[in-house]
């Protein structure tokens, strides 16, 4: 490092399964300046002392389930521990839920109708000021793959989107904490490798599904692209402020 730089800003991944993957964010963060430090569920941490931001992904299961999967309740110590101390937090699917949870609100199981390929996502009113969704359109297709939601959000945070078919596509804890239910890290070529069978018992086609999100994946990558870069410029103004000397 070139001596009186500062180093860049450290963000804590953390993976929940084999298919959580950060995909693009790893390389959309580290083009904003941004250090990741993937971390697997069982090893989470219940603070986030050290780091200036924490990316909570997903995984196929409830954010309670803590009887299979016992890191669950460290992870959920987590979030409230970044809440508490304003510490940059983006929660992703299960990440969102396990959030939302996390602060006293409720997520239900294959509850309304599952969302899968792409989707459009609508900006609710509150997000024309929110850091991380600042300069995304009003509507933008995302990658969603989901039949859990989150039912009720935790008191005091602030509702920022929804879709059609889920209520809840994204929110605000605190200052700097955010779940989406939605999958920013997800390109269309993802589909490719979807289970085709599980989808047709949910009377779904895949093929349509990919020719769709295909069609979307411009307008998709440029939405969760500038959702990344907003996420980023909140790390970073945080490390600047953690790092800087105090006054008095």
């Amino acid at each position: 490092m070139t001596a009186g730089l500062s180093p860049s800003p450290r963000v804590l991944v953390v993976r929940n399964s084999e298919g959580s993957a950060p995909r693009r964010l790893l390389p959309w963060l580290a083009e904003e300046g941004v250090t990741c430090e993937e971390v697997e569920g069982p090893d989470v941490p219940t603070a986030a002392d050290g780091y200036d931001g924490a990316v909570l992904l997903g995984g196929g299961f409830m954010p309670d389930d803590d009887l299979r999967r016992p890191w669950l309740a460290r992870e959920r110590a987590l979030a409230r521990h970044a809440v508490d101390e304003g510490v940059p937090l983006l929660g992703i699917c299960l990440g969102a839920q396990l959030l939302a949870v996390a602060r006293g609100g409720t997520a239900a199981s294959s509850h309304g109708t599952p969302e899968r390929g792409s989707c459009s996502v609508q900006l609710l009113g509150e997000a024309k000021e929110d850091e991380l969704l600042n300069d995304l359109p009003a509507h933008f297709p995302v990658i969603q793959n989901h039949r859990d939601q989150i039912t009720e959000l935790p008191p005091g945070a602030v509702h920022l989107a929804r879709s059609e078919a889920c209520p809840v596509q994204a929110f605000r804890v605190g200052d700097r904490a955010w779940g989406v239910q939605f999958h920013p890290e997800v390109d269309a070529a993802r589909l490719a490798q979807w289970d085709e069978s599980a989808l047709t018992e949910e009377g779904l086609d895949l093929d349509a599904l990919r020719a769709r999100a295909e069609q979307a994946e411009p307008e998709s990558a440029r939405a969760a692209r500038q959702l990344v870069a907003n996420f980023a410029a909140v790390v970073h103004t945080y490390a600047a402020g953690r790092r800087s000397p105090t006054v008095g």
